[in-house]
Parts: structure tokens; C-alpha cells; sequence
């Protein structure tokens, strides 16, 4: 008999609020952790989440240190309905987000759903906002690193819109 194989993924994706998905974590597209997130003004997704979640996330976040480009790191939901949040460092110091930096951050998000044992994640086009990257270079990226990951979680790739 066969041996079944993971399923190469392949996201549902849906236009809409990355904040209202029914999901059990969401990735927020970060930058490298070394400005303070207070001295930021959050725009696009972290904005949105900062205004939602609350201040904690950030807070949590603050104290993990420098973030290696198109790595991630977990915090709490604060006052957000998810088990966790997922920050990834999408974006380089110059504030650009990179082919590099986006599949790495894809690899990073979906190590840790896979480590935790989420059964679905959510994610934001990463690098089109503040990375200065349009939506469909960020989709197609990020569509082509998924399709070589092996995972039991389900997707969801939201396109932002109100």
C-alpha cells in the first residue's frame, strides 16, 4: 500500500478583512523588530491589528529582539478572538519587501502552524503594503511558496477589502 503523502497546499484565497476570518491564528506582516513598535505608526495590517488587539501584542513582541528577514515569531491575540498572532518579517531596513523576504516569511509562518498544531491560519499579502510591492507580485509569491509546502492546516491568503 502506498504511503499517503501531505498534501501540497494550496490557500483559499478571498478578498475581505484579514480580521474577520474564522481561524485560529493570523499573520500580521511585520518589519525586523528593531525600531520600537511605539515609535512606529502602524499602517495596513499591523495598524489595523494594533487597534483591535490592543497594545500587548506589541508589547510581547518588543521583548523577543531582533527578527531575522523573513522570519516570525508568535504572540498572543490580546483582544483579538485568535489563539495567537504571527508576526513575520517581511520587509527589509529599507522598508522593501523582497522575493526573499516574502517566501522565507511564508516557510517561517507555516513552521510555526505546523509546530503548534494549528489546524488554520490566515495571512495578509505580505510586502504590498509597506513593502512597497503591488498585490499581485506579493499573491503570486506567495501562491508559487505555498504550492512547495507540505501542511495539514487550512489557508486562507485574504486580499484586503473593505
Amino acid at each position: 500500500m502506498p504511503s499517503k503523502k501531505a498534501d501540497h497546499m494550496t490557500p483559499e484565497v478571498i478578498a475581505g478583512d484579514l480580521l474577520k476570518q474564522d481561524v485560529e491564528v493570523i499573520v500580521n506582516a511585520w518589519n525586523r523588530n528593531i525600531f520600537p513598535w511605539w515609535l512606529l505608526l502602524p499602517q495596513g495590517v499591523s495598524g489595523a491589528i494594533k487597534r483591535q488587539a490592543g497594545l500587548a501584542p506589541f508589547r510581547e513582541l518588543s521583548g523577543m529582539g531582533l527578527i531575522e528577514l523573513g522570519g516570525a515569531r508568535i504572540t498572543g491575540a490580546g483582544k483579538l478572538p485568535y489563539k495567537a498572532i504571527i508576526h513575520v518579517a517581511g520587509i527589509n531596513l529599507l522598508w522593501f519587501a523582497t522575493e526573499y523576504s516574502v517566501r522565507q516569511s511564508v516557510r517561517s509562518a507555516m513552521q510555526i502552524v505546523a509546530e503548534k498544531g494549528f489546524v488554520s491560519v490566515a495571512f495578509p499579502l505580505i510586502g504590498s503594503g509597506s513593502g512597497n510591492r503591488g498585490k499581485d507580485w506579493s499573491k503570486q509569491i506567495m501562491l508559487d511558496e505555498f504550492a512547495k509546502i507540505d501542511a495539514a492546516a487550512a489557508v486562507k491568503l485574504v486580499v484586503f477589502q473593505e
